[in-house]
């Protein structure tokens, strides 16, 4: 095998380094914006080095400590549910399509597939999970919606097709397990890297999810609302509050709509941040076992 020259190591050595800059100044920006003070933002516009630091936004977010420590636990009880139904789904779907023995093994993949091209619509949808379901106004419908992905399914069936022998399985049903045992015992320890993967991503679709609890979510059910919404919620108060003509100048000095606006991007951001490094060589482990291969 040739060896990599030196002057091409450190030419690929200067591109990663200028790609992670350009990954990491934009949220490095927004720290920045949400400590700068609104005079400083109209005077100067945004800045790296701005005219005078503030921290009001921190301070309004602050203001609002008891709704928005109800909707961290919400988002948080939304991830951890949302993601254990999803692997569950996920799994027992994916694991049932990888087994040649399965006679509806074709139609059902097909079926699978189509919503990866096609939708209902959102009309459709919202119809659906209302009439149908009632999950309006229901903390389930900001997990139900979106518990399973067809993408994922495909995505675990090739890991478990092309990583669990027929064999093992096979002498499994011999020795009398059945298939719940199979897959606790055998199919969950061995996919363990797609199920961390597959369940990181879902995890963050999770918890950076608002979407869903704007469209089932109404105002008189507040306590449901998820800290991305109640944030998005709040932001847009700042700003009708700023724009209102109703609204005094001394009043308006108060509100950071702006910073405001960078600090919701810095708040919702961070536990994504801190978790990332923890979960990085599982993700990558996940996705290079469960690339598709046919």
């Amino acid at each position: 095998m040739r060896k990599i020259k030196p002057l091409t190591n450190v030419i690929f050595s200067v591109i990663g380094i200028l790609i992670s800059l350009l990954t990491v100044l934009p949220l490095l920006f927004a720290v920045i914006i949400s400590f700068s003070s609104e005079a400083s933002i109209a005077r100067k516009g945004y800045s790296f080095i701005p005219l005078e630091w503030s921290a009001d936004s921190y301070r309004y977010l602050l203001a609002s400590i008891d709704s928005v420590g109800r909707a961290f636990i919400v988002s948080v009880a939304v991830t951890v549910l949302g993601t254990a139904l999803s692997l569950w789904l996920i799994g027992t779907m994916a694991f049932t399509l990888s087994r040649a023995d399965f006679p509806l093994r074709g139609l059902c993949t097909v079926l699978i597939m189509i919503p990866m091209f096609f939708g209902g619509g959102l009309v459709a949808s919202y119809v659906v999970n209302t009439q149908l379901f009632g999950l309006k106004n229901s903390f389930f419908a900001l997990i139900l919606p979106q518990a399973c992905s067809s993408w994922y399914i495909i995505v675990m069936r090739t890991y478990f097709r092309d990583n669990i022998p027929n064999e093992l399985i096979d002498a499994a049903r011999i020795d009398g397990a059945g298939i719940s045992r199979i897959f606790f015992e055998i199919v969950i320890p061995l996919g363990r890297p797609i199920f961390t993967a597959v369940g990181i991503f879902e995890a963050f679709a999770y918890w950076n999810s608002w979407y869903y609890a704007m469209l089932y979510i109404r105002p008189e059910r507040k306590e449901l609302y998820p800290l991305q919404y109640l944030l998005y919620s709040i932001q847009k108060n700042a700003e009708f509050m700023a724009t209102n003509d109703n609204i005094t100048g001394a009043v308006l000095k108060t509100i950071p709509t702006e910073s405001f606006r960078m600090a919701v991007v810095v708040i919702i951001t961070l536990p994504i941040l801190l978790a990332y490094p923890l979960v990085r060589r599982h993700i990558i482990t996940g996705m290079l076992t469960g690339a598709v291969k046919e």
